[in-house]
């Protein structure tokens, strides 16, 4: 037996306390495989300048979807991705219509939510907070009842309403309970997470531990590499040398691909928030998936 397929069948063996599986994390008919994604923020200068080239080298690269960023202000992302056939399920959107609706309707979220009816989005994600609305374990509480009430309405329009996070979250605030503490405890069951590993890590979480707590209530994940040497935890920001390419880094995927499919993910999107030739960065990325 060759050293990768030793490796590769003690991790599956070692995730499952039973019968060894046959699918392991990426596998030529796996679905992360068939239908992984980018989140396309990764591309945002390249966007702004050239969104049909961009969103073409994109499926060229071998993406089969792409999670979008801004909506419902993203019309050139929605029009290439369209002409190049690049699937598009989910996008990060407007958030302060979910966290600071203007009334007590949502109608800016409910406007929202008709477009990406509109476009046939089934996933929409809330991608930050600002600092006044994580200062306090109310401020979390707050922003839950909110969450809870957007989600209860995206429901209704086959929508599924998720949170993306951070590392601030976890950051320890009275008695030791972290503002995502909150969330886990807060979020009806309409509400879920799309949880990004790289910031898990950040906040020194194991994210294979959390990804199996959080079993049924992650829709999607976002991964990305952390820069071997990082110290965590950290709650604030990272220089964009932390930002690395799948497989560069001291995040191991495969095992974090394995979890997702016991818990339910829905979709995994490929991200990079930083660096200095982001399409190059996608294609190294993909080869890194495609070799495991």
């Amino acid at each position: 037996m060759r050293r990768r397929s030793f490796l590769r069948t003690a991790t599956a063996t070692a995730l499952f306390a039973g019968p060894t599986r046959s699918l392991l994390a990426l596998e030529e008919n796996d679905k992360f495989r068939r239908q992984i994604g980018i989140q396309l923020y990764t591309l945002r200068n390249q966007i702004r300048k050239d969104p049909l080239g961009t969103i073409k080298a994109v499926k060229e690269a071998g993406y089969a979807q792409g999670e979008m960023y801004g909506f419902p202000n993203c019309d050139p992302m929605i029009k290439a991705a369209k002409a190049v056939g690049l699937q598009l399920h989910s996008s990060h959107f407007e958030w302060e219509s979910v966290v600071n609706p203007a009334d007590k309707e949502f109608t800016d979220f409910r406007k929202t939510l008709e477009k990406a009816a509109k476009v046939g989005l089934s996933h929409l994600v809330i991608p930050y907070l600002h600092g006044k609305d994580r200062e306090t374990l109310d401020s979390y509480k707050r922003t839950a009842e909110n969450c809870n009430k957007a989600a209860s309405l995206a429901k209704k329009q086959g929508v599924q309403l998720a949170y993306h996070n951070h590392a601030f979250e976890f950051e320890p605030k009275k008695d030791g309970v972290s503002g995502f503490d909150v969330f886990v405890k807060e979020f009806s069951s309409e509400m879920q997470f799309e949880l990004d590993v790289f910031w898990v890590k950040v906040g020194n979480i194991e994210p294979v531990q959390l990804i199996n707590k959080l079993k049924g209530r992650i829709s999607q994940l976002h991964l990305k590499d952390l820069k071997k040497g990082t110290q965590v935890p950290s709650f604030g920001g990272l220089p964009k040398e932390a930002f690395k390419e799948l497989g560069k880094g001291m995040i191991d995927m495969e095992p974090i691909i394995v979890a997702a499919h016991e818990a339910g993910v829905t979709h995994c999107h490929v991200e990079q928030d930083h660096s200095p030739a982001p399409l190059k960065s996608i294609v190294e990325s993909m080869a890194y998936l495609k070799s495991l």
